[in-house]
């Protein structure tokens, strides 16, 4: 298992890593955000109980979080879905979340996570906010042991 750094152009964040499982199965975690705990690896998802059963664009949901020791909520809304292939949210600070999911074989995807604080909203240094607090350093680390988690869990044929 490799986790692989994936140009996704500048201001965004990006790895992949191929997961021995459907691409279907993989998506229904992540498209159920009241699941999100159980990917997590940066240690700042908690939670989730305000979602709706299915995510739709425009949906909103709600997480609790906890970082440096304080706990919050962020309530996300839904950008893009395409079922099987990909979801993102806006988070409201103005980032986005990506993850997509391309079928290798018929048990076999490539996951992709994308953080992309392209278009962080209108604080007008927000692209500076985001490499001065580290967050784009602590993200990149975050997806990567997020994806390495849920290829570990797929490692022996499922969960």
């Amino acid at each position: 298992m490799t986790v692989t750094v994936v140009d996704a152009g500048p201001n965004q964040v990006s790895r992949s890593v191929d997961v021995n499982a459907p691409a279907a199965e993989l998506f229904a975690i992540v498209a159920d955000p009241r699941r999100h705990h159980e990917l997590d690896g940066s240690g700042t998802v908690g939670a989730n109980r305000a979602a709706p059963p299915e995510l739709v664009a425009g949906a909103r949901f709600s997480t609790k979080m906890r970082m440096f020791g304080v706990p919050y909520r962020v309530t996300s809304v839904v950008t893009a879905l395409k079922p099987d292939e990909l979801i993102e949210w806006r988070h409201p600070v103005g980032h986005h979340w990506r993850w997509e999911f391309t079928a290798l074989t018929p048990t076999t995807t490539r996951v992709t996570e994308t953080f992309d604080f392209s278009d962080a909203g209108p604080v007008k240094d927000a692209l500076k906010y985001y490499r001065r607090t580290g967050f784009v350093k602590s993200n990149a680390k975050g997806i990567e042991a997020t994806l390495t988690r849920l290829c570990d869990r797929y490692a022996h044929g499922g969960p």
